[in-house]
Protein backbone atom coordinates (compact mmCIF):
# COMPACT_ATOMS: atom_id res chain seq x y z
CA UNK A 1 0.00 0.00 0.00
CA UNK A 2 1.18 3.44 -0.88
CA UNK A 3 1.41 6.15 1.46
CA UNK A 4 -0.06 9.65 0.38
CA UNK A 5 2.80 12.56 0.64
CA UNK A 6 1.90 15.95 1.92
CA UNK A 7 1.99 18.47 -1.30
CA UNK A 8 4.29 20.63 1.04
CA UNK A 9 7.34 18.16 1.89
CA UNK A 10 9.75 17.17 -0.84
CA UNK A 11 9.38 12.90 -1.20
CA UNK A 12 11.91 11.75 0.19
CA UNK A 13 13.96 8.91 -2.24
CA UNK A 14 16.29 6.05 -0.99
CA UNK A 15 19.10 5.25 -3.72
CA UNK A 16 20.35 1.34 -4.16
CA UNK A 17 22.98 1.26 -6.72
CA UNK A 18 26.61 0.35 -5.95
CA UNK A 19 28.60 2.19 -8.55
CA UNK A 20 29.26 5.11 -6.48
CA UNK A 21 29.46 7.32 -10.05
CA UNK A 22 25.66 6.49 -11.01
CA UNK A 23 25.09 6.65 -6.91
CA UNK A 24 26.00 10.16 -6.95
CA UNK A 25 24.08 11.23 -10.52
CA UNK A 26 21.23 9.93 -9.72
CA UNK A 27 21.11 11.72 -6.02
CA UNK A 28 22.14 14.88 -8.62
CA UNK A 29 18.73 14.29 -10.60
CA UNK A 30 16.33 12.92 -7.19
CA UNK A 31 17.52 16.82 -6.10
CA UNK A 32 16.72 18.56 -9.66
CA UNK A 33 13.26 16.65 -9.66
CA UNK A 34 12.65 18.68 -6.39
CA UNK A 35 12.28 15.49 -4.39
CA UNK A 36 14.64 14.76 -1.54
CA UNK A 37 17.94 12.27 -1.13
CA UNK A 38 17.98 10.78 2.09
CA UNK A 39 20.46 7.76 1.53
CA UNK A 40 22.42 5.89 -0.52
CA UNK A 41 22.79 1.67 -0.09
CA UNK A 42 25.49 -0.21 -2.04
CA UNK A 43 24.17 -3.55 -0.56
CA UNK A 44 20.81 -5.41 -0.45
CA UNK A 45 20.85 -5.48 3.64
CA UNK A 46 22.68 -2.23 3.99
CA UNK A 47 19.21 -1.14 1.79
CA UNK A 48 16.86 -3.09 3.76
CA UNK A 49 18.40 -1.62 7.10
CA UNK A 50 18.54 2.08 5.67
CA UNK A 51 14.75 1.82 4.25
CA UNK A 52 13.65 0.30 7.76
CA UNK A 53 15.14 3.54 9.39
CA UNK A 54 14.60 6.42 6.87
CA UNK A 55 11.36 5.57 5.93
CA UNK A 56 11.47 6.98 2.24
CA UNK A 57 8.75 7.11 -0.32
CA UNK A 58 10.29 5.70 -3.23
CA UNK A 59 13.63 3.95 -3.75
CA UNK A 60 15.44 4.11 -7.02
CA UNK A 61 17.10 0.21 -7.00
CA UNK A 62 19.28 -1.29 -9.22
CA UNK A 63 19.30 -5.42 -9.49
CA UNK A 64 23.17 -5.96 -9.33
CA UNK A 65 24.68 -4.99 -6.05
CA UNK A 66 27.75 -4.84 -4.27
CA UNK A 67 26.64 -8.25 -2.96
CA UNK A 68 25.23 -9.75 -5.93
CA UNK A 69 22.49 -9.63 -8.02
CA UNK A 70 20.44 -9.30 -4.83
CA UNK A 71 18.23 -5.67 -5.53
CA UNK A 72 15.18 -7.80 -6.65
CA UNK A 73 15.40 -9.18 -2.85
CA UNK A 74 15.84 -6.04 -1.44
CA UNK A 75 13.05 -4.21 -3.40
CA UNK A 76 10.54 -7.16 -2.35
CA UNK A 77 11.64 -6.31 1.50
CA UNK A 78 11.15 -2.61 1.14
CA UNK A 79 8.25 -2.91 -0.18
CA UNK A 80 6.44 -5.10 2.03
CA UNK A 81 8.18 -4.60 5.40
CA UNK A 82 8.68 -0.77 4.95
CA UNK A 83 6.28 0.81 2.73
CA UNK A 84 7.93 2.47 0.11
CA UNK A 85 7.67 2.17 -3.04
CA UNK A 86 10.29 0.41 -5.71
CA UNK A 87 11.54 1.86 -8.70
CA UNK A 88 14.02 -0.67 -10.35
CA UNK A 89 17.02 1.29 -12.17
CA UNK A 90 18.73 -1.29 -14.09
CA UNK A 91 20.38 -2.96 -16.93
CA UNK A 92 19.26 -6.16 -15.94
CA UNK A 93 15.05 -5.65 -17.12
CA UNK A 94 15.18 -9.25 -18.52
CA UNK A 95 16.29 -10.61 -14.78
CA UNK A 96 13.01 -8.82 -13.16
CA UNK A 97 10.43 -11.59 -11.98
CA UNK A 98 6.94 -10.80 -13.40
CA UNK A 99 5.71 -9.33 -10.21
CA UNK A 100 8.41 -6.92 -11.09
CA UNK A 101 8.87 -7.71 -6.73
CA UNK A 102 6.53 -5.78 -5.84
CA UNK A 103 7.99 -2.42 -7.39
CA UNK A 104 5.74 0.12 -9.27
CA UNK A 105 8.29 0.26 -12.82
CA UNK A 106 11.03 0.01 -14.31
CA UNK A 107 13.63 2.66 -15.96
CA UNK A 108 16.16 0.85 -18.20
CA UNK A 109 19.76 1.52 -18.08
CA UNK A 110 21.38 3.33 -20.33
CA UNK A 111 18.85 6.39 -18.93
CA UNK A 112 18.70 9.81 -19.64
CA UNK A 113 18.66 12.95 -17.22
CA UNK A 114 15.47 13.86 -18.91
CA UNK A 115 14.09 10.21 -18.38
CA UNK A 116 14.52 9.66 -15.15
CA UNK A 117 13.36 13.73 -14.16
CA UNK A 118 10.40 12.96 -15.76
CA UNK A 119 9.68 9.69 -14.12
CA UNK A 120 10.40 11.21 -10.42
CA UNK A 121 7.79 13.86 -10.97
CA UNK A 122 5.57 11.59 -13.01
CA UNK A 123 5.93 9.26 -9.95
CA UNK A 124 5.43 12.00 -7.75
CA UNK A 125 1.97 12.82 -8.74
CA UNK A 126 0.87 9.74 -8.35
CA UNK A 127 2.14 8.92 -5.08
CA UNK A 128 0.42 12.75 -3.38
CA UNK A 129 -2.53 12.58 -5.29
CA UNK A 130 -2.88 8.33 -5.81
CA UNK A 131 -3.06 8.72 -9.76
CA UNK A 132 -1.51 8.84 -12.53
CA UNK A 133 -1.70 12.91 -14.30
CA UNK A 134 -1.56 10.69 -17.85
CA UNK A 135 0.32 8.26 -19.12
CA UNK A 136 3.84 7.17 -17.98
CA UNK A 137 6.58 9.16 -19.74
CA UNK A 138 8.70 7.79 -21.98
CA UNK A 139 11.64 5.59 -20.29
CA UNK A 140 9.21 4.64 -17.45
CA UNK A 141 7.55 0.98 -17.87
CA UNK A 142 4.94 0.79 -14.92
CA UNK A 143 3.80 -2.65 -13.21
CA UNK A 144 0.81 -3.69 -14.64
CA UNK A 145 -0.74 -3.31 -10.64
CA UNK A 146 0.50 0.05 -10.34
CA UNK A 147 -0.80 1.23 -14.14
CA UNK A 148 -4.22 -0.11 -13.04
CA UNK A 149 -4.25 1.11 -9.42
CA UNK A 150 -3.40 4.84 -10.91
CA UNK A 151 -5.30 4.75 -14.12
CA UNK A 152 -8.41 3.53 -12.33
CA UNK A 153 -7.99 6.15 -9.80
CA UNK A 154 -7.62 8.53 -13.09
CA UNK A 155 -10.63 7.67 -14.76
CA UNK A 156 -12.67 7.96 -11.48
CA UNK A 157 -12.07 11.78 -10.98
CA UNK A 158 -12.94 12.38 -14.93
Amino acid sequence: MTRRKPADTPLDVLIVEDEVILAEELAWLVREAGCRDIGRAMSSAEAVALARSLTPDLALVDVHLRDGPTGIDAARAIVEDCGAVVLFMTANVRRLPQDLAGACGVIGKPYSETAVKTALVYLETCLRTGRAPGPPPLGLVLAPGFSDRWAARLSDAG
